[in-house]
């Protein structure tokens, strides 16, 4: 198989753009841990005072242990994607449904083996991360009890809502012609606003339990912050995020009237009242910037894009046979969508720096609007916090930083926070 495949050009293009997806991922690795591990026994100068070095030195190993089970991580991603494409797993899977089911249900079948074989592979990698690396450095609360009944739950919530999703799309592009990508990407869009609406109310208490936050004081402080910066939820929560992790965290969930604000208990128990406060209006700030509008509307048009170059590539015998699918009948509609999501993130991870980019920015406007509507030092004591208990590292080597991180580097964003505070 992989002699007759790479005398085809775009398979050889393909292997390049994966061989530099490998080479970059392995060298801002060795960089990562070669910067955290020289500056793991000097605590930056902004945190000298604020975070204890056997903080920081958890962290670095925290960080450190992560990047080198990446590793593995990426090795075994590698293995099952040729697999699949050059190494003829999508072919063989094409030869054992086409016998036994056509149309839609074949496209269905073909997909979600797709799917079940990944999760099946992925599962020791899993259970490694939360029971292994996650146990080690005190942030697992969870039993495997719970792990496998959640497992069971994404499983049918897959099944319940994914089957109709992937039947409807590819009814469409059997049936609506050469313009089918626009027509599945109507469908695609609703699909997820759909899912914005529901998620609070209908899938997200399947796994957690949310109780309306009853710290009365805490409450006011928060109301008060909200009519100031003029929004609207409705409601705030508490999730029982303890049941699974230490880490701690607040977010945002839902879209229009569903919004709510929800806090983890175990970010409750941590920061106090102004610190919460603080968190809450950097997070009021990406809603006041748009960010989650703008956000939404980039993923929409890069799927827009993407759907059109698959529109394209589908009808190119080229396609299939550059990546392993050599019979005639397996170039179809169902098996033109699963190597053309396979093989998208090869070709732009050379763009995660941009994201990247976009979302730092991001979080440094919301930054500065936290700091004109709470206490700039507030935020920077919570995110101290912050840092300690979910042990992120203080002293990320730059270049992976820009490579990688949605969230700007501690020192940068204590810093700004710094200035915008004794500029009020």
């Amino acid at each position: 198989m992989f002699d007759s495949v790479l005398s085809s050009p775009f398979s050889l293009a393909f292997l390049g753009a994966l061989l530099l997806m490998i080479a970059l991922r392995l060298w801002l690795g060795v960089r990562q841990i070669a910067y955290v591990d020289a500056h793991r026994a000097a605590i930056p100068e902004p945190f000298a005072d604020r975070v204890s070095l056997a903080a920081h030195q958890k962290a670095a190993e925290y960080c450190i242990t992560r990047v080198r089970f990446g590793r593995l991580s990426l090795a075994v991603d590698v293995v099952v994607l040729l697999a699949f494409t050059l190494g003829g797993g999508l072919q063989a899977l094409h030869e054992f449904w086409s016998p036994r089911l056509d149309g839609l249900w074949y496209g269905v079948a073909l997909i979600f083996s797709v799917i079940a074989i990944s999760g099946i592979i992925d599962l020791p990698m899993s259970l490694y991360t939360q029971f292994v690396i996650e146990q080690r450095f005190g942030f697992n609360r969870m039993t495997l009890r719970l792990f496998m009944l959640d497992l069971v739950k994404q499983l049918l919530l897959g099944l319940v809502i994914g089957v109709p999703f992937l039947l409807a799309v590819l009814w469409l592009m059997a049936r609506m012609g050469n313009t089918w990508w626009l027509y599945v990407w109507l469908f695609w869009c609703a699909f997820n606003l759909l899912i914005l609406f529901v998620y609070p109310t209908w899938i997200a208490p399947l796994f957690n339990t949310f109780t309306p936050l009853d710290d009365v004081t805490l409450k006011t402080r928060i109301e008060a912050l909200l009519a100031r910066c003029g929004f609207t939820s409705s409601g705030l929560f508490v999730m029982d995020g303890s049941r699974r992790s230490a880490h701690g965290n607040a977010y945002f969930t839902g879209f229009g009237k569903t919004k709510r604000i929800v806090f983890f208990d175990t970010l409750l128990g941590r920061l106090e009242a102004r610190e919460v406060e603080a968190v809450l209006a950097h997070e009021l700030g990406h809603f006041a910037h748009r960010h989650v509008i703008k956000r939404i509307a980039l993923i929409f048009g890069v799927t827009l894009l993407l759907l059109y170059a698959l529109g394209g590539l589908m009808n190119a015998d080229w396609f299939y046979a550059g990546l392993g699918v050599t019979s005639d009948s397996a170039r179809n509609t169902a098996m033109a969508l699963i190597l053309f999501f396979q093989i998208i993130p090869v070709f732009a991870f050379l763009l995660t720096p941009l994201t990247s980019l976009l979302s730092r920015r991001h979080e440094f406007a919301a930054d500065r609007y936290a700091s004109t509507h709470a206490q700039a030092a507030d935020l920077i004591q919570a995110l101290v916090k912050l840092y300690e208990d979910n042990a992120a590292t203080l002293t990320p080597d730059p270049l992976h930083s820009l490579f990688y991180d949605s969230h700007p580097p501690a020192v940068q964003r204590v810093a700004r926070l710094s200035a915008s505070s004794s500029s009020l």
